[in-house]
């Protein structure tokens, strides 16, 4: 199976992963009157159809003892175990995630989230691995908690501070702590016993994460977080376009994970999940100069805003430099 063999390598990896995965929800903020719930069945079916083909493909060159079929014919049951129930878990988040999107915007939702996750993740993640200097990683932690601070301060300015926007800080931070759970589960799939190689456990986690729909999804169906409930019946009346959207935020957000799990092989997946979260960054320029989720907003939201992304490289450059020091 192809790993990288350089910590430069291993680093562009991680960051292609940080660009997928601020990137990937822009395919919902392209649709038009698709709802949410509906347009996720189209992005789970992709999520775990991408990750099949990168395990047949990626994960199958040498046909080596660590290739994907042999190192499922080796790995413990209970990994796999492991990494269902990380994309169990992982669905959820990103359920709440794409409501906070909708009831928030791109440029709230994704640092508030993924900040938190940010710091869940890469503790519990280097309890389970602990490769890295655990000094710089704490330090590289604590600077996105501040960026994370600075996004719910730059937020506060646009004075929307409503009984919808409550609500969807709480789907936020609620989505961003759950978010955090899903890399220490897969880290436990990825080095306990006999481990699922990183190709293993994308297929099985995006598996879990399809599965789960049929229970969050369907719940989210009929007792939605904005709006009235919906009929399954839309999504076949929903226009190509929207389908094809949904598949491809699927295939833009499976690419990241892939190559998330993969560089965690060379670099320990505490890094390598931090690296990967700095994707606010991304997300939050597609909001601002792509979506003017901020148009019209003050000096004080727009100096809070260069503030969340100064911290968060930081973040990214304390987490990376880790690995060596």
């Amino acid at each position: 199976m192809f790993v990288p063999h350089s910590f430069g390598v291993a680093l562009l990896m991680m960051v292609i992963t940080a660009i997928c995965w601020g990137s990937w929800a822009n395919t919902f903020k392209g649709v038009k009157g698709y709802r949410f719930e509906l347009f996720y069945w189209d992005y789970a079916v992709a999520i775990f159809l991408f990750a099949l083909i990168y395990a047949f493909t990626m994960g199958s060159s040498g046909h080596d003892a660590a290739s994907f079929l042999q190192n499922l014919r080796s790995a413990n049951p209970s990994n796999v175990g492991w990494a269902l129930a990380a994309g169990a878990i992982f669905n959820l988040a990103n359920l709440l995630l794409v409501a906070g999107i909708d009831m928030a915007g791109l440029a709230v939702a994704f640092p508030l989230a993924i900040g938190i996750a940010l710091v869940v993740g890469v503790v519990l993640s280097y309890a389970l691995q602990p490769l890295g200097d655990v000094a710089l990683l704490a330090a590289g932690v604590l600077c996105a908690v501040a960026a994370v601070t600075f996004d719910g301060q730059a937020y506060a300015q646009l004075g929307t501070g409503n009984a919808v926007s409550r609500k969807s800080i709480v789907t936020c931070v609620v989505s961003g702590v759950l978010m955090g759970l899903w890399a220490p589960l897969s880290t436990r799939a990825l080095t306990h016993g006999h481990p699922l190689g990183p190709y293993g456990v994308a297929v099985f986690l995006t598996l879990g994460a399809l599965l789960s729909c049929f229970v969050w999804n369907v719940y989210f169906m009929r007792r939605p977080l904005v709006g009235k409930p919906v009929n399954f019946s839309g999504f076949f009346r929903a226009p190509a376009r929207s389908h094809l959207l949904g598949l491809l935020g699927g295939g833009i957000w499976t690419t990241g994970m892939v190559f998330n799990l993969v560089a965690a092989n060379f670099t320990g997946e505490a890094i390598s999940y931090a690296i990967g979260q700095s994707a606010p960054m991304v997300a939050a320029l597609w909001g601002i100069f792509a979506w003017r989720e901020f148009a019209g907003a003050n000096r004080k939201a727009i100096t809070f805003l260069v503030l969340m992304f100064v911290f968060y490289a930081l973040a990214i450059l304390l987490v990376a430099h880790a690995h060596t020091a």
